[in-house]
């Protein structure tokens, strides 16, 4: 089992900037695949970016490359989410998630879940 608990999120003037924490714990951080997920109220629990294990690979959807960057430190078994130039459509509950299966795009890809931080962007 592998625990996950975001933390970092709060409120933030649109145009600004906040970086999200995942703390993992439980199982081996560096053997899994890191991604976080949004979702905001009505919509269906969106990918945002994930880490992978091996290569350096990092994946970003359309909606977020460019402002947002996702990294990893295994050392602390800590996975982040920088997150510049903030819109209020970026505005959702921020879930950090891990998977081994080698899939990072879709949320029933991943294993396991963390219990969610509120990113709320004001205009």
């Amino acid at each position: 089992q592998v625990q996950l608990v975001e933390s970092g999120g709060g409120l933030v003037q649109a145009g600004g900037s906040l970086r999200l924490s995942c703390a993992a714990s439980g199982r081996a951080f560096s053997s899994y695949t890191m991604g976080w997920f949004r979702q905001a109220p009505g919509n269906e629990r969106e990918f945002v970016a994930a880490k992978s294990w091996s290569g350096g690979r990092t994946y970003y959807a359309d909606s977020v490359k460019g402002r947002f960057t996702i990294s990893r430190d295994n050392a602390k078994n800590t996975l982040y989410l920088q997150m510049n130039s903030l819109k209020p459509e970026d505005t959702a509950v921020y879930y950090c998630a891990a998977e081994r299966s080698g899939s990072y795009l879709r949320p029933e890809e991943y294993d396991y879940w963390g219990q969610g931080t509120q990113v709320t962007v004001s205009s």
